[in-house]
């Protein structure tokens, strides 16, 4: 009778921790796993490729995660779409978010972040040959296409571009896509992003070339987890001092002709852009 009570209360003591908390039944603490959210749709960075997923995002996300004491097979990648972001780090769906996740002071309200892991420049992409769009201000009156929830469509209305025609698509493929059709005349976001979709066109789109931001990546992380924050942070800075990270970024861009500015990259965890 005593073992059934202790049983029944063992349980359910169980399934109020799983309510309540990350670390409770079925996370990736108990059940041995980690969760990692990342893009599925965008080549060079963060791609689904038969049952497989490379990119730059993902070999710094399989170092962090080995650095945390997780093997490749212990990982569970979920797709991280960038409107749904936040809320998959609110919800306890993921333990951390690496997926072109630029760090602001409004994220920064909701979820936390570590790095940055590296530092993007906002540029266009254009179709091959087209010289009507050679920057921002070249874009009022014309067709622009970015992925819902992302920052970089609102840098270009607010800064440069007051008349330009927004289409807002859930993926960068989508864009893509647009843009070869000519239903838009650019596509725009960071330039490492864009640098996979010219490489995956086949020669039939290019980027522009003449970045006018900068984009700090960082992993997002649930708020208040400083200790995973401090975990991520020392994983990154020995990934960029044993040359992981430049190897990383080389097989990853390879062929696209893109290099990171050397001014920003690689980039100290926790320092500017993460203040």
């Amino acid at each position: 009778m005593k073992k059934t009570w202790f049983k029944r209360a063992l349980a359910a003591l169980c399934a109020l921790t799983c309510a309540v908390s990350l670390a409770g039944c079925g996370s990736s603490q108990s059940d041995g796993k980690i969760r990692i959210g990342i893009k599925f749709d965008q080549p060079g960075l963060g791609f689904k490729k038969s049952g497989t997923y490379v990119g730059f995002d993902v070999d710094v996300a399989k170092y962090i995660a080995k650095k945390l004491g997780y093997t490749e097979d212990e990982i569970v990648w979920k797709e991280a779409p960038s409107k749904q972001r936040e809320a998959m780090l609110q919800n306890g769906d993921v333990d951390f978010i690496i997926a072109t996740y630029s760090i602001t002071d409004e994220r920064k309200k909701v979820v936390d972040f570590a790095g940055p892991y590296f530092v993007a420049g906002q540029d266009l992409l254009v179709r091959k040959g087209d010289t009507s769009v050679r920057g921002p201000e070249d874009l009022n009156g014309k067709r622009l296409c970015s992925v819902t929830g992302s920052t970089s469509a609102v840098t270009v209305k607010e800064k440069f571009a007051n008349e330009v025609q927004l289409m807002e698509q859930p993926g960068y493929a989508e864009c893509a896509t647009a843009l070869f059709s000519g239903i838009v005349d650019a596509v725009t976001t960071d330039d490492i992003i864009l640098a996979g979709l010219a490489s995956a066109s086949r020669g039939r789109l290019e980027v522009v070339g003449k970045p006018f931001t900068q984009e700090y990546y960082g992993v997002g992380v649930k708020k208040g987890s400083n200790d995973l924050k401090k975990k991520i942070n020392a994983a990154i800075t020995d990934m960029e001092k044993d040359g992981s990270w430049k190897r990383a970024l080389a097989d990853n861009t390879k062929g696209t002709n893109y290099t990171p500015n050397p001014k920003y990259n690689p980039p100290v965890p926790n320092g500017k852009g993460n203040k």
